[in-house]
């Protein structure tokens, strides 16, 4: 079996942020949040990265980024781009953003051909996480029914103090299998739980701190993305019909159309980590005092990639 690669979605624009959050410095040494990921997932055993990013961005990602960890990692670069889009589809007039996260998955279906992870550029998920899913990929082919496996976290170990953030809240049966996966996008920090609106404020619905959510770090095997592809021109069809400028093909939603149709099985691997992510410009300072505490401790090197 091919060994697992790590798929990471890099090309958002990080527009709550205010600029590229995916390069913006939290450790001491210029570091970025993603180099982090990639130091737990090498230490983990992934030896291969793939970048999805905008191609606008590439050049300066290569060299605040990627040419350092070329050293460590085999780097491949792909590019989400609005117009990737099936045969007889066009890009919408107006729209000015790409087709979300299954889409960025997608983007690396030329250069995946085995087990993959794929996580957030923007997101810490912690050491363990990395751990959890490379094991799971090496051990778990598909058979009758895809194998898959995604990292859940408990949502009050996820929101953040300055906003609102986006979950897939997961529905997890007594073995550890997800059951049922609902992308909110609009979840904000309730004391120690957590709450939802669907309707811009409006009204709320409570979701308890302990709820298990998905932060995107999920484990797949190569048939995710011919599935993924397969699914696109209809969900093409539903949105250029309802919400052609800003509707988005979200990755678990792909996942929930799998299980429900019983062609996939996804054990949740559950993490117990605080997620440290910049989803606002003000979680940063959060982050780098959080990243800077587990470098005093020994978890991290001062310097993550050093010159051979």
């Amino acid at each position: 079996m091919n060994k697992p690669v790590l798929v990471i979605m890099a090309a958002g624009m990080g527009s709550r942020y205010g600029g590229l959050k995916q390069l913006d410095p939290v450790g001491e040494h210029g570091q970025v949040i993603l180099d982090y990921s990639m130091y737990d997932a090498r230490r983990a055993g992934f030896e291969t990265v793939v970048f999805v990013i905008k191609e606008s961005i590439a050049e300066e990602f290569k060299s605040r980024v990627g040419r350092r960890v070329e050293r460590h990692m085999k780097v491949e670069y792909v590019f989400q781009r609005m117009d990737d889009l099936p045969e007889g589809y066009a890009v919408p007039e107006g729209r000015e953003k790409p087709w979300g996260t299954a889409q960025a998955a997608l983007a690396a279906r030329h250069v995946v051909n085995g087990p993959f992870a794929v996580i957030n550029a923007d997101d810490y998920y912690g050491r363990s996480a990395y751990q959890k899913i490379y094991d799971y990929l090496c051990a778990h082919p598909d058979g009758d029914r895809y194998e898959y496996a995604m990292v859940g976290y408990l949502l009050k170990n996820t929101v953040t103090e300055h906003g609102s953030v986006a979950r897939g809240v997961c529905a997890v049966d007594g073995d550890g299998v997800l059951q049922d996966i609902v992308e909110r996008i609009r979840i904000e920090k309730d004391g120690e739980d957590a709450r939802y609106t669907e309707d811009g404020g409006e009204s709320w619905t409570a979701l308890p701190g302990n709820t298990t959510v998905s932060m995107n770090l999920w484990g797949f095997n190569r048939s995710f993305l011919d599935e993924a592809e397969g699914r696109f021109p209809t969900f093409l069809d539903g949105a250029l019909a309802d919400n052609p400028l800003k509707g988005e093909y979200f990755l678990p939603s792909v996942v929930d159309q799998l299980i429900r149709e019983d062609k996939a099985r996804v054990k949740v691997l559950l993490s117990r980590d605080k997620w440290y992510g910049v989803t606002y410009r003000e979680d940063k300072p959060a982050v780098s005092a959080a990243i800077a505490a587990m470098t005093a401790e020994g978890l991290y090197p001062e310097e993550l990639w050093p010159e051979r």
